[in-house]
């Protein structure tokens, strides 16, 4: 197979095609949104390929087809029948209030207006856009393909800001709600971004706008798959392990096939080694403050259950954590049942290794643990099996919390804040870190496999189990059975917490 070069950051298909880059085809799934539909919306995080499936299209309905020459598409396309395309995106630069918003949209329809040869004569947003997307219809004889990019980023800029944002949703309401009326006109529209507003609140009377978030036969339209990754980038895998690929940056997932988030794979394939690619390239600074008012219990994150209806609560004035994470792709579906007919229930958890590692190092301030160091030091005493020191670490941790953190931390009010110290601590190393880990006798509070053996953790709260006994619990329910067939050392720890002491008050730990 010819080796390539790498899309890092290209958004064009045209660049990809002609430029000699990788290409994974998407045009199945686009093949099937427009055969099946005219309005669709897609949520989809950030660097997952949204912009360039816009660019797919946009080249396809203006019928470019040597850019298609190969692909699924090419066979089942007419040529000879190329659509005018609208293009509007808010993926570039920050508006920070309304006035600055309608400046954006009117340069944007203006570039539009030149592109196609069109003249607008209204003064207003929602006139213009109605008049431009009427004009092209007229001017070429064929109904007009609109395409929106990062429909949210104005309002997703000034989250925290809920009067700004609230007057930047209802300026691009003023915008989305022409379409309702532009039927006759249309042939397909696509709004993409990455959170999902509701239709009452940004697409007011735009009720047949399908939502294809979590239909799993687009699970894949953006991302790449496992084959993708085995076919396409084929030459660019050697040295690298197959598997640690898959835990580091495989598990996206919305109720189809799982995919790999593409920034991930083409910046390893490049660099050739295991980090935080697309983590790092955004810090979620308002993702960690709001976990943090609202005393999220960390290990939690990686089994949390919720409702369809609350993955898709998202507004201004409420944003549920299990929406806020979820649309985010800080977690991401593990398994969707139906428990009562028409009642959809998901769990959701990390995606990947890479994930669960950077958020929970994210997360350690608002636990209390500063700076990087403590974490450093936990690594190096699990790989010295130093259980003393270990003891003494975690000890001084607590101690070192003033008194003033738990009077005004929310987080401190939740029993599980010591089991959070200790699993955030872990997590953030990357390490093999599994919480409530089942077997035919219960549930241990965390297994950890690492450097050759495995750690079964249980922690107690004396006020609330009287005697603690963590450790003996551990050895009463034997969950060493489970691990034993890895023929390991394990290491049994239990750990007890004082509410009121706010401090370890037993650590032990004996060879299984």
């Amino acid at each position: 197979m010819t080796q390539r070069k790498l899309p890092i950051g290209i958004q064009t298909l045209g660049e990809i095609i002609t430029g000699g880059y990788y290409y994974v085809d998407k045009t199945p799934y686009i093949h099937q949104l427009i055969e099946q539909g005219k309005y669709y919306f897609l949520s989809r995080p950030r660097r997952f390929g949204k912009s360039l499936l816009l660019d797919t299209l946009h080249q396809l309905f203006e019928a470019k087809e040597p850019l298609f020459r190969g692909l699924f598409i090419h066979n089942k396309w007419d040529w000879s029948r190329p659509r005018p395309v609208i293009r509007l995106g808010f993926g570039s630069g920050v508006m920070n209030g309304r006035e600055l918003l309608d400046q954006n949209i009117h340069e944007q329809l203006n570039e539009q207006a030149v592109r196609l040869g069109v003249t607008l004569v209204n003064q207003t947003i929602g006139g213009r856009f109605a008049e431009l997307i009427r004009r092209t219809h007229e001017q070429y004889g064929e109904r007009v393909a609109v395409l929106i990019d990062e429909y949210d980023k104005p309002i997703l800029d000034n989250i925290t800001n809920a009067a700004i944002a609230t007057e930047l949703r209802e300026g691009l309401k003023n915008l989305y709600s022409v379409l309702k009326d532009a039927d006759p006109h249309l042939c397909f529209c696509l709004l993409t971004g990455v959170s999902k507003f509701s239709k009452v609140s940004l697409f007011s009377g735009l009720n047949n706008l399908n939502d294809i978030t979590l239909d799993a036969p687009f699970s894949a339209i953006c991302g790449y798959t496992e084959q993708d990754v085995d076919r396409v980038f084929a030459p660019e895998l050697a040295g690298l392990e197959r598997e640690q690929i898959k835990t580091w940056y495989n598990g996206y997932n919305w109720g189809g096939e799982a995919v790999y988030n593409p920034f991930d794979v083409l910046l390893l394939l490049q660099k050739r080694e295991f980090r935080a690619y697309w983590f790092e390239s955004a810090t979620p600074t308002f993702l960690v403050k709001m976990l943090a008012e609202r005393g999220f219990f960390t290990p939690q994150l990686d089994r949390l259950e919720s409702p369809l209806s609350l993955l898709g609560r998202f507004d201004v004035d409420d944003i549920s954590t299990e929406a806020l994470l979820f649309q985010t792709g800080y977690l991401t579906i593990r398994r969707k049942e139906e428990p009562v007919p028409s009642y959809w229930l998901y769990t959701l958890g990390y995606p990947n290794r890479e994930v669960e590692a950077s958020l929970n190092q994210a997360l350690l301030p608002s636990l209390g643990v500063a700076g990087t160091e403590p974490t450093i030091r936990v690594l190096r005493l699990l790989q010295a099996n130093d259980f003393t020191g270990l003891e003494q670490h975690f000890r001084s941790l607590f101690a070192a919390l003033p008194h003033d953190w738990y009077r005004n931390n929310p987080i401190a009010k939740y029993e599980g804040h010591y089991a959070s110290v200790f699993y955030s601590h872990i997590a953030a190393l990357g390490l093999r870190v599994t919480v409530e880990d089942a077997s035919n006798t219960g549930k241990v509070d965390m297994a950890v496999e690492f450097n050759g053996h495995v750690y079964l953790f249980e922690f107690k709260v004396v006020e609330q189990v009287p005697g603690g006994k963590a450790l003996q619990q551990l050895k009463d329910r034997d969950y060493a059975e489970k691990y034993r067939a890895q023929g390991l050392p394990i290491h049994l720890i239990g750990v007890e917490f004082s509410r009121e002491q706010r401090q370890i008050v037993a650590f032990e730990r004996e060879l299984a």
